[in-house]
């Protein structure tokens, strides 16, 4: 049976995604809490307008923001992609809990989109789904 975790963002329940941190808020979440502010505020003292501008011009840089680090995320894994398919053939150096291993890289492959690699070792050992930072040398 599939449990559903659920958790309050202020706004009401939420489902959890176990396999992750809940993202935080939407441009609609902040347009729904604005809205409501609006509705509910005192029609005897309205909401500063300067006030107002700062909460869109703040919502507005950190929209911003999250979207260069998604872009950043996307430009990252293309650069690690590159270096990963640069490897094909290299003699490589991988470090693990055991040691250090000498082998040649013969394949490569996309795990949750990150490269994972297979190396056979000089002893003729197969290691696959390594990690570009396990390789410690490349000859």
């Amino acid at each position: 049976m599939e449990q559903l975790l659920m958790t309050s963002d202020g706004l009401g329940l939420v489902p959890t995604d176990s396999a992750g941190p809940v993202r935080g808020l939407t441009q609609a979440d902040f347009l729904r809490i604005l809205s409501t502010q609006l509705t509910f505020q005192d029609p005897m003292k309205p909401m500063d307008s300067t006030r107002f501008m700062a909460q869109m011009a703040q919502f507005s840089a950190l929209e911003q923001s999250r979207q260069s680090n998604d872009r950043l995320d996307t430009l990252l894994a293309f650069q690690s992609a590159q270096q990963s398919l640069g490897l094909i053939g290299r003699t490589v150096e991988v470090s693990q809990a055991s040691g250090t291993l000498t082998g040649q890289v013969t394949t490569l492959s996309f795990a949750a989109g990150r490269p994972a690699l297979t190396v056979k070792t000089v002893e003729g050992e197969w290691l696959s789904g390594l990690s570009l930072s396990q390789i410690a040398v490349v000859r």
